[in-house]
């Protein structure tokens, strides 16, 4: 008998020892899910970021290979720069989850957090700015041998009016309107930028609307085969439109570019950086710092006009806290 009582209190001892410890291992879980709440919240620093940018043949696409190491050397986050569809297309990615940082136009982030044009009805409040960067030219290009000269001239001719979900799209639909025409006025083609200068060039489209920092790589490579000519917008033409969408501002692309004889005039919108609302705001910071404090290390040619002079040009909705506070540590005046 006292062997059996003896084996009944070291089995309730042991068990006793088990109870505690499953105990113990509960408490830890309801502690360690706390913290995973807070890494959902963005309380940590990533590892990664992926960073979308645009097609091969724009500006986005180098220019975001640029930035991305500027970012990884001086955050250590490793930043991978992905080419895309541009504008429209990344920030549903930010708000699929899908990625974390994004370039964009300022126009069509405003779109999205508005829930218009292209986001009609479904406005994304997932999305945050981190700033600025230079203003991307709405370029209307054909060749010297179309014969148009207008805006009014592409009434009737094969158009690329960019790829899917790109602001590319949204531009062109807004110039159109301001000229009295629509999208069932042309014979519009959903082509990236490279396929609208090889279009082109082989003569199976008239002519392009291509939004992008100046000089795009794809109109360059059009005029080393052909004399290009791009379209102006009327100075008249251009107030209307800044009148309705105060995103653009007006722009010039000067003479000698793509081997134009004189200064066209035109419009633009800015290309800015957005990211989910839900990374660290000392990692945004850091990033934000990364980029407009190293900006002269940045290789590409659009480095020049990256300043926190520009940086809150054109941004018509919240800035990511993590930017803010470094922008208000700069002494800008936060709207």
């Amino acid at each position: 008998m006292k062997k059996r009582s003896l084996f009944t209190i070291i089995l309730l001892f042991a068990l006793s020892l088990v109870l505690v410890a499953c105990g113990g291992n509960s408490n830890d879980g309801g502690n360690n899910g706390g913290n995973d709440g807070g890494n959902n919240d963005g309380g940590e620093t990533p590892d990664f970021l992926s960073f979308l940018t645009g097609g091969t043949s724009g500006t986005y696409y180098p220019l975001g290979g640029a930035i991305a190491k500027i970012i990884t050397d001086e955050t250590g986050i490793q930043t991978d720069a992905l080419s895309s569809n541009a504008s429209a297309d990344n920030i549903i990615a930010l708000r699929d989850n899908e990625a974390e940082i994004a370039f964009t136009q300022t126009d069509v982030a405003s779109d999205a957090v508005a829930g218009e044009n292209a986001f009609e009805g479904e406005p994304v409040d997932t999305v945050l700015a981190v700033g600025s960067l230079y203003p991307e030219t709405v370029q209307i290009v054909t060749t010297k041998k179309s014969g148009i000269e207008s805006v009014e001239d592409l009434k009737g001719k094969k158009v690329s009016v960019g790829a899917p979900g790109s602001g590319t799209y949204v531009n062109a639909e807004q110039i159109l309107e301001i000229h009295g025409l629509t999208m069932d006025d042309i014979d519009a083609q959903n082509l990236d930028f490279g396929e609208s200068a090889g279009g082109i060039k082989d003569g199976n489209i008239d002519a392009a609307f291509i939004t992008a920092g100046t000089p795009t790589g794809a109109v360059e490579e059009l005029q080393a085969t052909a004399e290009v000519n791009v379209l102006p917008i009327e100075a008249d033409k251009a107030e209307e439109l800044i009148e309705k969408y105060p995103y653009y501002a007006n722009d010039t692309i000067e003479e000698g570019t793509y081997g134009l004889e004189s200064d066209v005039e035109t419009v633009a919108v800015m290309a800015m950086i957005v990211v989910k609302d839900d990374i660290a705001e000392d990692t945004v910071y850091d990033i934000t710092k990364a980029i407009y404090e190293n900006a002269d290390d940045i290789a590409h040619a659009k480095s020049e006009f990256i300043s926190l002079d520009s940086a809150l040009d054109g941004i018509g909705f919240d800035l990511h806290p993590g930017a803010k506070k470094y922008y208000e540590e700069q002494g800008l005046e936060i709207e």
